[in-house]
């Protein structure tokens, strides 16, 4: 954990400094490292009370919020869907011949089950996702930020942590337990496509011998916990979108930051989340 935490550090003063334009690459400095992330967790604390603020506040931007439901969910279904049968096909090649110098392969589903349903259907599914809507959210508030358009809403009286931010912010939350599940519906599957391939095995067998030890406690905490890497996406993004300087240049750091400090976050939110449903589920 202290290694992430580090890796943590370090990335968030590089996107800091590289936030901050040329002059920021000084920022070696052990000095200026440990302020440029103590101001980044300064903005983003102030960042999370102006969104809380706004979110709770009537009128709600339904319409919106179905709008980038249908931007995170659907369109990311195809690569999430993708990347979670991947996933079935090299845990199903890899444990079958570990399995098999131990005599143990009739234990091949339920490693392929509790694998993808506990750690690699909802880790994988956050970094997808962190790749593919983080960059895009980043870029997209970037380029509204560098081009005035947020200032132009502001004096519209329209708030933009409402329209903007908040409407993205809760899509991630929302759609990422969805992306979960259908990841993890894909690696299970072609896990037994990729073990009948080799041995002949029925779906109704495979499935009874891999949830045959599954309780409902071990299925329900892993999925809830990728809420918490939607918010971190959504939160991340939107404030390396919102906090964009220094024009097409700007954008193009605020898409990267987006995707680096969320993919670092969820990870490190993934050990710390691991550790608690272990101490409370056990």
């Amino acid at each position: 954990m202290v290694v992430y935490l580090t890796i943590f550090i370090f990335a968030a003063a590089i996107s800091g400094a590289l936030a901050g334009g040329r002059g920021g690459f000084r920022l070696t400095v052990p000095k200026h490292l440990m302020v440029s992330v103590f101001e980044w967790f300064g903005e983003m604390g102030i960042f999370c009370k102006r969104l809380l603020r706004a979110a709770l506040a009537p009128p709600y931007e339904f319409g919106e919020l179905l709008r980038q439901c249908d931007e995170v969910g659907s369109k990311s279904l195809p690569l999430v869907a993708l990347a979670g049968a991947a996933t079935g096909v090299v845990l199903s090649l890899e444990t079958h011949d570990s399995l098999a110098r131990f005599g143990a392969k009739s234990l091949l589903p339920a490693v392929i089950v509790f694998s993808i349903i506990k750690e690699s259907g909802p880790t994988i599914t956050a970094l997808i996702v962190s790749g593919r809507v983080g960059a895009g959210i980043g870029a997209q508030l970037g380029s509204m930020k560098v081009t005035e358009q947020i200032d132009a809403m502001e004096a519209s009286a329209v708030a933009p942590y409402k329209f903007l931010v908040a409407t993205r912010v809760l899509a991630c939350v929302l759609m990422l337990p969805l992306l979960t599940l259908a990841s993890e519906f894909c690696g299970i599957f072609m896990g037994w496509i990729t073990n009948t391939l080799s041995e002949p095995i029925s779906l109704r067998l495979f499935l009874e011998n891999g949830f045959k030890n599954m309780l409902f406690s071990d299925f329900i905490p892993p999925t809830l916990k990728t809420m918490v890497f939607g918010l971190i996406i959504g939160l991340v993004s939107c404030f390396q979108g919102m906090r964009t300087r220094g024009g097409t240049e700007g954008v193009g750091r605020s898409a990267t930051s987006s995707v680096v400090l969320s993919s670092l976050l969820v990870v490190l939110a993934d050990v710390l989340l691991v550790r608690l449903i272990l101490t409370i589920w056990g």
